[in-house]
């Protein structure tokens, strides 16, 4: 009985031990991985600053476009307030043509 306590003692010093060892590589393992998930929580800030420097170009370039928008709509009432302008002239002109021709 007593032998059988020893080894089985001893079995368990044996496996301490061994698993004592095995802690070292797991160590390096979860450091490494810290510094992976660091190096990524960079990585994150940098895409999350860059996607917000996207979205304040993407709303620019939208102002930019709905003042483009309304200046070229403002251009076209402009135009077509000339060409009527125009069409009213013509008119005048041809009445008078014709007003003198009939003379």
């Amino acid at each position: 009985m007593t032998n059988m306590l020893k080894v089985g003692v001893a079995t368990a010093v044996i496996a301490l031990g061994a698993g004592c060892t095995d802690l070292k590589p797991l160590q390096a393992e979860v450091d490494s991985l810290k510094s992976q998930v660091a190096k990524l929580s960079g990585d994150l800030d940098g895409v999350k600053t860059s996607a917000d420097g996207a979205s304040r170009a993407a709303a620019a370039a939208q102002q930019a476009a709905t003042s483009a928008q309304n200046t070229a709509n403002q251009a076209a009432s402009a135009a077509q307030a000339a060409q009527q302008c125009c069409d009213a002239n013509s008119e005048k002109l041809n009445r008078m043509f014709e007003k003198s021709m009939s003379k």
